[in-house]
Order: C-alpha cells, then sequence, then structure tokens
C-alpha cells in the first residue's frame, strides 16, 4: 500500500513542513552537485558515523564541527532520489497534521527531537560501524508515530494494485511499525556480518518510540481540534 493522501480538516498554512521539504530538497540538489567521488566524501563527512560516538572524537575530523553536529546535518542528506522522494511524501501527508496540533514552534522541536532519538537508537544498535547514516526517515518516523496517537481514526487514502482505497491511519501505521521491528530485527545480525550500508530499521524504531512518547508532551495545552469554518450549502 502507497499512500497518497490523507484526511486533513485543518485550517492555515503548514509552514514548517513546507520549510522541511524545501531544506530537503536544497540540500539533496547541493549533494548531488558534485563529483560522484566528491558525494561519497561528503555523506561520509555530514552523516552520523555511530563508531564517532561510541569513540567519542572525529574519525577522521572531516568537518570543521564536533561530531555530534551531524545529528542535525544527517537529516537533510538522502541516498538518492527514491529516498528523497518516499521521505518527503510521508512528511507532506502526515506532516501537516501534526504541526497544526502542536504549533509552528513546537512541531520544530518535536521532529528535530525525534530525529536525534532514531540517530542514537541507530548508534546504539551499531555502534562499531563506519559507515554514515543519513535521512529524514527518522524524524519522520517520529511523525507517524505522533500521527497514530493524535489521529488514529483519520482516513489514510493508498495506492493499492485495485485502485485507490480509504484505509484507518491506525491499520496504515500499524502495518508499517510492524514491518519495522521485523526488518529491524533481522538487521541486528545482518549487520553484524556485513559491512555494506541498508536501511536503518532501527533508527526508524527509535524515531516512531520517539514520537509515541512526546507527542502527548508537546500537545499539552493545545487545541484538540483546529477545523477551518465551516462550509454551508449554497441553498441552506
Amino acid at each position: 500500500m502507497f499512500p497518497i493522501g490523507d484526511e486533513n480538516d485543518h485550517a492555515g498554512i503548514a509552514f514548517v513542513t513546507i520549510g522541511l521539504i524545501v531544506a530537503n530538497v536544497l540540500a539533496f540538489l547541493n549533494e548531488i552537485n558534485r563529483p560522484e567521488d566528491a558525494v561519497q566524501a561528503f555523506i561520509f563527512a555530514w552523516g552520523v558515523v555511530p563508531r564517532e560516538f561510541s569513540v567519542g572524537t572525529d574519525l577522521p575530523p572531516l568537518i570543521p564541527f564536533p561530531y555530534w553536529s551531524t545529528l542535525v546535518t544527517s537529516m537533510f542528506l538522502h541516498g538518492g532520489w527514491g529516498h528523497l522522494g518516499g521521505n518527503m511524501l510521508f512528511l507532506w501527508i502526515f506532516g501537516d497534521n501534526i504541526e497544526h496540533r502542536l504549533g509552528h514552534l513546537r512541531f520544530v522541536l518535536f521532529y528535530f527531537v525525534c530525529g536525534f532519538a532514531a540517530s542514537l537508537a541507530h548508534i546504539l544498535f551499531n555502534s562499531g560501524s563506519n559507515i554514515p547514516a543519513v535521512g529524514a526517515s527518522g524524524a519522520i518516523s517520529g511523525v507517524l508515530g505522533g500521527y497514530l496517537l493524535m489521529f488514529p481514526r483519520n482516513r489514510v487514502y493508498v495506492m493499492t494494485w485495485g485502485g485507490v482505497m480509504a484505509v484507518p491511519a491506525i491499520f496504515m501505521l500499524g502495518l508499517w511499525i510492524v514491518m519495522q521491528l521485523i526488518s529491524g530485527v533481522g538487521s541486528i545480525s545482518v549487520t553484524a556480518k556485513n559491512a555494506g550500508g541498508g536501511v536503518a530499521y532501527m533508527a526508524h524504531i527509535g524515531g516512531f518510540a520517539a514520537g509515541l512518547i512526546l507527542a502527548p508532551l508537546f500537545a499539552r495545552g493545545r487545541p484538540t481540534a483546529m477545523t477551518r469554518p465551516r462550509q454551508y450549502d449554497r441553498w441552506s
């Protein structure tokens, strides 16, 4: 099932969601606008390298900032157009609801804290790895966790082999996290044997868990519904 939209009765423009999408696209264009060998060096320098955190020093110091600054920079880099497009699609569909529920400033903080939690989960389960991890997937997983908690009854429109259908958010996102859990358990043993890159499933799980835990805290004191003014029929 491929999500293409959701129920959204919120008023106003999701400035933060749009801004994050624009920032990710611009960062990716900057990333790929260099020779192939330079792209690899760029990702290694600005991505999260778990071993740097486990030993507490840069290996080697490729950027003029502390190694922990990659917790931020890695969230704006991606491994390809498909990686970027999938992440931005999920952020576009689910991010605006969370932004309107939390408010713009709280949503910024929520997004980045979930991203940090995702990276830390990845580091914890891959502490000896020298492979850089990049992508907004962890932060967006936090958005999905918050969405599941706040809008479980919303319908998500998905593309299937039989056409477009609407499914409850709790089903769509519940299926997603189960797939991440299954893949994450398998990836732990695979990572130990294979030095190659892949999907950071533990980052997805960590981000999703952070979203579930933090969403109620960030939503405290905020209205439970912010909808557009009711539209009346012309003859009413």
